[in-house]
């Protein structure tokens, strides 16, 4: 199919998938709420009605950029590796230990304090690539155990050598106030990581689109025979592509905590690689779609939590709208027959020679 014309119809497709999630919210919300009216403005327009909420939109949006397109790094290589969110929770781990054992001036600390997240991120991506490549493990399942890995082992580290004992919770000494990542200016709320995420993305763009290594990613994924045919390290590019994604992962969760948090108080697991994937799925793993996939996935989440503030409509509404979306995105049938017919016309108007009928 002409390149033109499937980019058409996965955004149709992916259109017509929220489309139909939205529906189905507000039909439910018709059904629940005592007044729908409101409920439904609470969900869809709150987010845009406070300078507060929106700007939480966009911090909420930062970390889930980050693993969306730590997800789609592996996942254009037909990859499907499902750690973002080990490889953040452990970044975070490594980044908050040397952000609180070590001083220096914020231009130097802050930078390389993401270093060190993301080189743990990248050590934990590492593990189900170099499996995968040498003895063709299943990454999904290597990269969800390694998830639990990833979270028992930051917790005892934090809680056993790094904690806050005079808290009256489970969380870490603060970070050095030099690793700190500021609120950009004339914002309260929104700081330089979403910054940060935007350059990632525009930088994994760039890796994918414009690079050799990107190319290499991409007809990996595409065909794996044909890789190797071609001269393609395969074993170099599986293992690449799923330590990218876990540096990109780990660098996500360590700004989380130096915009906002400023000292490890994740008890739980965030779920924002699960975020990733989800993203990933519905930006069909193009980076700049993935940036927009991840607003409107923050968007419906403060309007959720807006919604579940001020009306009768709990909050699980969004995991309504989520789930119908992602379902009708990965459902192969979905407009399967009108992706033929479009094909079959396309090929019979370049068939057609131009001045005949036919």
């Amino acid at each position: 199919m002409d390149k033109f014309i499937l980019n058409y119809f996965n955004t149709i497709r992916i259109s017509i998938a929220i489309s139909i999630g939205v529906a189905i919210s507000l039909f439910l919300i018709l059904i629940i709420s005592k007044d729908p009216g409101a409920s439904i403005g609470y969900l869809f327009l709150s987010p845009f009605l406070s300078r507060i909420r929106l700007e939480s939109l966009i911090s909420v949006a930062a970390p889930i950029i980050f693993c969306g397109i730590a997800i789609a790094i592996p996942f254009q290589a037909k990859i499907f590796n499902v750690g973002a969110e080990g490889a953040l929770f452990i970044g975070a781990v490594a980044g908050v230990v040397f952000a609180i054992v070590t001083k220096m001036p914020p231009l130097i600390h802050i930078p390389l304090t993401l270093l060190v997240a993301g080189l743990a991120g990248g050590i934990w991506g590492l593990i189900p690539g170099f499996l995968k490549a040498k003895w063709n493990t299943s990454e999904l399942v290597v990269s969800l155990m390694m998830n639990y890995v990833a979270y028992f082992l930051g917790l005892y580290i934090i809680n056993y050598y790094f904690r806050d004992k005079a808290a009256g919770a489970l969380v870490s000494l603060r970070i050095s106030s030099s690793a700190w990542i500021s609120t950009l200016p004339f914002f309260s709320r929104t700081s330089w990581s979403i910054v940060i995420a935007l350059t990632f993305a525009l930088l994994v763009y760039f890796l994918l689109y414009h690079t050799t290594l990107g190319y290499e990613i991409r007809t990996t994924g595409f065909n794996l025979h044909f890789a190797k045919f071609g001269g393609i390290n395969v074993f170099k590019i599986i293992i690449l592509a799923q330590i990218i994604g876990g540096f990109i992962a780990g660098v996500g969760g360590m700004t989380e905590i130096m915009a906002i948090h400023r000292r490890f108080n994740w008890q739980v697991s965030p779920g924002f690689g699960w975020d990733g994937v989800m993203v990933a799925i519905i930006g069909r793993n193009h980076p700049i779609l993935i940036i927009f996939a991840s607003l409107f996935l923050a968007y419906l989440r403060i309007g959720g939590h807006h919604l579940n503030l001020m009306s009768d409509v709990p909050y699980e509404m969004v995991s309504v709208i989520q789930s119908v979306i992602i379902l009708l995105i990965t459902a192969e049938a979905f407009l399967v027959q009108w992706k033929e017919r479009i094909t079959v016309k396309e090929a019979e108007r370049k068939e057609i020679p131009h001045g005949t009928t036919s």
